[in-house]
C-alpha cells in the first residue's frame, strides 16, 4: 500500500492508510528520524493503539457479562482507514465501526486521526466520536519508534531522555505475563529529570510510567540533536525496545490508559483508567514530535 506524503519547508512525513501508521519523519535534508522496521527486532514503526492498550488476560474481556476477544493494542493498527482530507502539510484519516469491529468491540464509532506539520513539529490528534447508544469505554495511544543513534559514530548509550521538570514518577508494576499487577514502585530519575538509555533497561520489557511530566526531550551527549515530545492529555508513558537485544530504536509511547490486570477478565465498563465517552459526544487528544 502506497504511503501518503505530507511536507512543509522543514519536515516531511509519510503515513500508511493501513492502521494510520506513521512510516517516516524526515528533515528537509532527508535525514530519517523514525525507526524503519526490521523483522529481527520489530517490524512496525509507529502503530496506533485503539480501543485498548496492551494485553488483556487470555486476549479477552467482558462487557455486560458477555465475553469479547481482542488482541494486543486493539484492532486499529490492522484496519484500513479512509482518507477524508489531504493537503500539502495535513492529512486526516478515519475509521468507522464495522461488522468486524463490532465482533470485538460492541460500540459504533468514528475514529479520526489528524497529522499536521507546522514548522519543525508533527502534531497527531486522535478524535473519537461515540455513535452508539451507550457510554463508550476505550483507551488510545501512540507507539512511535525513534531511530537511535540518529548520527554516525554514535551509540544507543549516548542518548538520554530529559523530562521538562523535576518529578518523582512511579513505574507501573507488571506480572510475568505483561499484565498489571498493582505493585507500582518509585522510579527515580537522575537529578529528578534524566533517564540514560541502555539496552538492558528493557530486558524485562516495557517501562511504563505514571505521575511523570507530560513533555520530554530525547538528547545526545555528543551533539545538539534533540527530539522533543509533548503529550499533555496522556497520563501514562511507555518506554520500550525489543527485550534482550541491541535494537536500534526506542519507543516513546504516550498512553491514555493501561493494559489489563493479571488474573482478571476485565469488565471494561468498570475500568478506572479508561475514557468514558457519552452517546453522540466527541473526544480529542493530541501529542507531538518536534525535531530540533
Amino acid at each position: 500500500m502506497e504511503n501518503l506524503l505530507i511536507k512543509n519547508q522543514k519536515l516531511s512525513a509519510e503515513i500508511s492508510a493501513l492502521g494510520a501508521q506513521l512510516m517516516s519523519i524526515k528533515s528537509r535534508e532527508g535525514k530519517e528520524y523514525l525507526w524503519q522496521g526490521d523483522e529481527k527486532y520489530w517490524k512496525d514503526r509507529a502503530p496506533v493503539l485503539f480501543p485498548v492498550i496492551g494485553r488483556m488476560k487470555d486476549e479477552q474481556y467482558l462487557y455486560k457479562s458477555k465475553v469479547y476477544k481482542m488482541g494486543i493494542h486493539g484492532f486499529a493498527a490492522g484496519s484500513k482507514f479512509d482518507v477524508t482530507d489531504k493537503r500539502d502539510d495535513f492529512l486526516r484519516l478515519e475509521l468507522d465501526s464495522s461488522e468486524e469491529s463490532l465482533r470485538q468491540y460492541p460500540f459504533e464509532f468514528n475514529f479520526g486521526i489528524d497529522f499536521r506539520l507546522t514548522e519543525n513539529k508533527l502534531k497527531i490528534t486522535y478524535r473519537v466520536k461515540n455513535l452508539s447508544d451507550e457510554l463508550m469505554p476505550f483507551g488510545v495511544g501512540g507507539h512511535p519508534g525513534i531511530k537511535l543513534p540518529l548520527n554516525e559514530n554514535e551509540h544507543f548509550e549516548d542518548y538520554f531522555i530529559e523530562f521538562s521538570q523535576s518529578s518523582a514518577p512511579y513505574r507501573v508494576g507488571f506480572s510475568e505475563d505483561l499484565l498489571i499487577n498493582c505493585m507500582d514502585s518509585p522510579f527515580p530519575l537522575e537529578k529528578g529529570r534524566i533517564l540514560r538509555l541502555k539496552h538492558d533497561l528493557f530486558d524485562d520489557d516495557a517501562i511504563v510510567l505514571r505521575d511523570m511530566p507530560r513533555s520530554l526531550k530525547l538528547k545526545s551527549v555528543n551533539t545538539g540533536s534533540q527530539i522533543e515530545m509533548e503529550f499533555p492529555q496522556m497520563p501514562y508513558l511507555g518506554l520500550w525496545h525489543t527485550p534482550n537485544t541491541d535494537a536500534g530504536f526506542v519507543c516513546i509511547e504516550p498512553w491514555s490508559s493501561l493494559p489489563g490486570r493479571h488474573g482478571i477478565n476485565e469488565e471494561i465498563s468498570c475500568r478506572s483508567d479508561y475514557i468514558y465517552l457519552p452517546k453522540g459526544e466527541t473526544y480529542e487528544n493530541s501529542w507531538s514530535i518536534k525535531i530540533n
